[in-house]
């Protein structure tokens, strides 16, 4: 009985050739994009579930605030890890963490290696990497001491075994002692490191204050339900501890380690994804295997008909319904098989493709685990089974003796489903069409938007001590080139500035501070960055002399650039405020010297608060203003000054717009997500309109002949043949038209400062849709209208 199904599932599919191939190419193009989306989702979900002990672990959140408004991030100082450690027996066991890029060198080799961490011995307490070599109680404990991951070590030492050599670290050249070796990171880690080193490598770390938050702290709790227990003790305590600085907010909040990746607000070591991408990119997945379903689903009703003779000869044979029913079952399971093996194939070429498009590393080999091979299986399944249950039961309930005597027709019902599925189609399709429209128009504005600095040509280079001690003479040397219009130093670069600090004019109570966000830079940083001056002048270098903290450690005279919300936070209007003495943080007093246009210091999901910039030696990075001109080579002629001038680093650069662009990680990915399977859903949408379509002109063929023997034109028949198709993608727009609105607007929420979106996103939306269904169904409409009538009525 299997035998005789297959040889008429093959003899169904031969004879049908053009609706076989329909289907056949909608189910693949559905199943490829659900395996890779699947495993996209997958490895996002299973962000670092390898930690044995991550549901134990928590992150430590700074709260803290000096007036109204309260700051939260993922940072601490190193006091918040063992007070934490004896004060609350919830607490087993914590480790502070800090990654910086070093300098790192062994004999020949010199490498500027950014994945560069700092943890405590405690660290191997908590996380689940193993060591290869070394022991995990020993191999960070005590300054310089070092474990290097398998990759590095190949990369240094070749295949010699590393334990017990010596590398060079920053441009002091502090030797640090290998001490093990441990396991690669694995690539859905939100902790990756090239190299571990003992954290009390960075010097006397004491337990001095809560402030200087520059650090990373994970507890690891006796039990996992001990979250909202510690979470209760934690802000009586910290009253307690911060008793003698009364008018200063300073608390913690606990962070479960298993929700961080997806759902924390507050960036890692690696950048986080959103949950709701996840359900963005899930919810699209399954829309494009549904729009596949459907037209396999209309395909297979709406062809019942030219199978009903041999479902009424198989009856009168002996046949009954149940028969019939899993023959036809069997034939989409077949078809389903099908897809399913071309997808495998389409899935290894494409899967190269889809990590650079969604920035991951997967692996091909991650599809033959046994979860993903039952989830593959089980859709197959599912979707045979949804895909082909209705047709079979459709054809499965012909009565034979209507059937041969030729009454039967399609049933209005069945009528009615065909509409509803092609209006449901063209309602995802339109939907993912408006959300992509929308985020590309946002994501244009914020490329467009005037932040209110330069970031055009910029180039961003790293700065060290030794550079500090011989900055004037490269800076001068810098100026010399081609190409060169101005070179600056400092913290932060325009882009990204998170600084916290407090702030009060000279008339507000030593009390009344109020939280600013502040970094230091030089006298070239406004010229070189583009900055408005709104009132004053800028700074200069007796102003940088003045404050130099080495050359006046008793008495530096600070004076402030404030932009224009801080200034209207002080109490003052631009101009008013030149002169004025006030205080930053706690010792450094000083006058404002001049007020900025408000700019963009942080993404635009931000507004925009108050800010200082301050005079200071302290830098950790150059910002060199080209003039665009002749780029490669400007940065030839940097390169070659800086392997005269700056020998002990290699050279490397990123431009300031490589930096902004970092901050709409997720958004850039998911437009180009959606932008490329909106494509695709409504390439199926228009697929299985085209099959419907050439069905319909098939049934009407000979309508078409009589109506062109009675004299109707080529746009006449169109026109029928048409009309009803164009009017369900009317219908399913205006449908799809206030959900769309409604989702797209949510989105647009997470940004302060965002588009309106514009009534001609529908319009173009509504337009393009009816013109593709249009020129889908025109197609086969036209090549059935110039059919030969005689052809067609020879048989009545």
């Amino acid at each position: 009985m299997i035998r005789n199904y297959l040889k008429t599932a093959l003899r169904s599919f031969q004879k049908n050739r053009f609706f076989t191939f329909i289907n056949l190419v909608g189910l693949t193009i559905g199943f490829t994009c659900c395996i890779l989306m699947g495993l996209y989702i997958q490895n996002e979900l299973n962000y670092d579930r390898f930690q044995q002990k991550g549901k134990r672990i928590a992150r430590v959140i700074m709260a803290y605030s000096f007036g109204e408004k309260i700051n939260k991030g993922n940072y601490t100082s190193t006091k918040v890890a063992p007070v934490f450690k004896r004060n609350f027996p919830e607490v087993e066991s914590a480790v502070r963490m800090y990654q910086s890029g070093r300098i790192v060198k062994f004999e020949d080799k010199v490498f500027n290696e950014k994945k560069f961490m700092y943890a405590d011995s405690t660290f191997f307490d908590l996380f689940s990497f193993r060591l290869r070599q070394g022991n995990t109680s020993s191999a960070l404990a005590g300054p310089n001491k070092i474990v290097l991951t398998e990759t590095t070590a190949r990369r240094y030492f070749g295949n010699t075994n590393p334990v017990g050599k010596t590398l060079l670290i920053n441009a002091s050249q502090t030797p640090y002692l290998i001490t093990g070796i441990i396991q690669d990171c694995p690539e859905n880690s939100q902790i990756k490191f090239d190299f571990l080193a003992s954290f009390s490598s960075m010097g006397n770390i004491q337990e001095k204050t809560y402030w200087n938050a520059n650090y990373t702290t994970y507890l690891l709790l006796r039990d996992e339900n001990s979250f909202t227990s510690l979470q209760n003790k934690i802000p009586g305590f910290m009253k307690k501890e911060m008793a003698d600085q009364p008018n200063t907010y300073v608390s913690f909040e606990l962070e479960p380690f298993t929700k961080i990746h997806l759902y924390s607000p507050y960036p890692g070591f690696e950048p986080n994804n959103s949950i709701t991408y996840i359900y963005i990119i899930c919810a699209v997945a399954l829309l494009i295997l549904f729009i596949a379903c459907f037209t396999y689903i209309n395909l297979g009703t709406a062809s019942s008909i030219e199978r009903a003779k041999e479902v009424g000869v198989r009856k009168v044979l002996g046949a009954d319904k149940w028969q019939v029913f899993w023959q036809h079952i069997g034939e989409s399971i077949l078809l389903c098989l099908i897809s399913v093996v071309i997808s495998l194939i389409l899935v290894a070429m494409a899967l190269p493709w889809f990590n650079g498009l969604a920035d991951k590393h997967i692996s091909y080999s991650a599809l033959f685990t046994p979860l993903n091979l039952s989830f593959l299986l089980s859709v197959w399944i599912i979707v045979s089974f949804a895909g082909g249950s209705y047709p079979a039961m459709v054809l499965s309930g012909f009565q034979p003796i209507k059937v041969l005597k030729g009454l039967f027709r399609n049933s209005s019902s069945g009528l009615m489903v065909r509409k509803s599925l092609i209006v449901f189609q063209f309602m995802i399709s339109v939907f993912l069409i408006i959300a992509t429209l929308v985020i590309q128009q946002q994501m244009k504005y914020i490329r467009s938007k005037n932040l209110g600095y330069e970031r055009e040509h910029v180039l961003l280079l790293p700065l060290d001590q030794k550079m500090l001690e011989n900055y004037p003479t490269i800076k001068t040397e810098l100026k010399k080139q081609t190409g060169i219009l101005a070179v600056s130093r400092a913290v932060s670069n325009p882009t990204l500035i998170e600084g916290g600090y407090h702030m009060r004019s000279d008339a507000m109570p030593p009390d009344g501070i109020v939280s600013v966000t502040a970094s230091p830079v030089d006298e070239e940083y406004v010229r070189t960055t583009g900055l408005q001056l709104v009132a004053g002048s800028d700074l200069t270098q007796q102003d940088m002399e003045n404050a130099d903290e080495l050359k006046h450690p008793e008495n530096p005279a600070y004076q402030f650039i404030l932009n224009e919300s801080a200034a209207r936070e002080l109490g003052w209007s631009a101009q008013a405020a030149i002169g004025k003495k006030m205080f930053l943080g706690d010792d450094r007093p000083g006058y404002v010297k001049a007020v900025i246009k408000d700019f963009h210091f942080r993404s635009l999901h931000n507004k925009i608060e108050p800010l200082v910039l301050f005079p200071s030696s302290w830098s950790s990075q150059m910002l060199v203003k080209l003039d665009g001109n002749n780029l490669s080579l400007a940065i030839t002629g940097i390169g070659e000054l800086w392997k005269k001038m700056v020998p002990h680093r290699p050279f490397e650069y990123r431009f300031m717009d490589d930096a902004f662009n970092e901050l709409y990680e997720s958004e850039n990915r998911l437009a180009k997500v959606l932008s490329v399977f909106a494509g695709i859903a409504i390439l199926l949408a228009c697929l299985g309109l085209l099959g419907l379509s050439s069905f319909a002109a098939q049934q009407r063929i000979k309508e078409i002949g009589i109506r062109k023997v009675l004299g109707a034109s080529l746009f006449q028949i169109v026109k029928i043949l048409s009309k009803e198709f164009i009017l369900l993608a009317l219908l399913a727009f205006l449908l799809a038209f206030p959900i769309g609105w409604w989702a797209v607007n949510r989105w647009l929420q997470d940004f302060s400062y965002r588009i309106t979106v514009h009534w001609s996103v529908f319009a173009i939306t509504g337009i393009s849709t009816i013109t593709l269904a249009l020129f889908t169904v025109a197609f086969r409409a036209i090549r059935a209208a110039r059919s030969n009538p005689a052809k067609s009525l020879r048989t009545e």
